[in-house]
């Protein structure tokens, strides 16, 4: 017997503790935590590096979601990048450690989607409106701007992930 799967996150209600304006955002991340555990699940370490036609590897979009979520949610709280984030950034696309591997890079993630999940809970809604600065040319955003692009580039990226994923993995067959 097979359960029914599940709806999509925002389909699945109000997530409690949320502030209601920002619903939307968590209910992206969450959906976005979801899909990379279900694509990358059984995903092959050897091919993590790959760049079919020369388009981002899987290992770069892992990074990449978890580093651009971080930078964002910095941003979003009035904040400087570190000399760890600046390091992370630069290290995007390459192994930095001795090995890496999917489950690794994808608890990596989850652990971000979490910590983003907090700071939303935490996130006063009077604030949302408020200027933020975004890089070292301090663009103008907001603080809502900020949050709602981490969730729509955080989705971007994973559909790109889902791609290079299937190509990668339909090349080694």
């Amino acid at each position: 017997m097979t359960s029914d799967p599940k709806p999509e996150v925002w389909l699945r209600g109000p997530l409690p503790d949320m502030p209601p304006l920002l619903q939307p955002v968590a209910h992206a991340l969450l959906q976005a935590k979801e899909e990379v555990s279900t694509l990358m699940l059984g995903f092959p370490d050897e091919l993590l590096w790959k760049r079919p036609a020369g388009v981002a590897s899987v290992g770069f979009h892992l990074q990449h979601l978890t580093g651009v979520l971080d930078r964002l949610l910095t941003y979003a709280r009035a904040e400087a990048l570190s000399h760890t984030q600046l390091e992370a950034l630069a290290t995007e696309g390459k192994c930095p450690m001795p090995t890496c591997h999917i489950l690794g890079l994808v608890q990596i993630f989850d652990r971000q989607v979490d910590r983003a999940l907090k700071q939303l809970r935490h996130t006063d809604a009077q604030t949302l409106l408020e200027p933020r600065g975004v890089g070292r040319a301090q663009l103008p955003s907001t603080v809502l701007g900020l949050l709602v692009h981490a969730a729509e580039h955080t989705q971007r990226h994973v559909g790109q992930l889902s791609v290079t994923a299937r190509v990668v993995r339909s090349r080694a067959e």
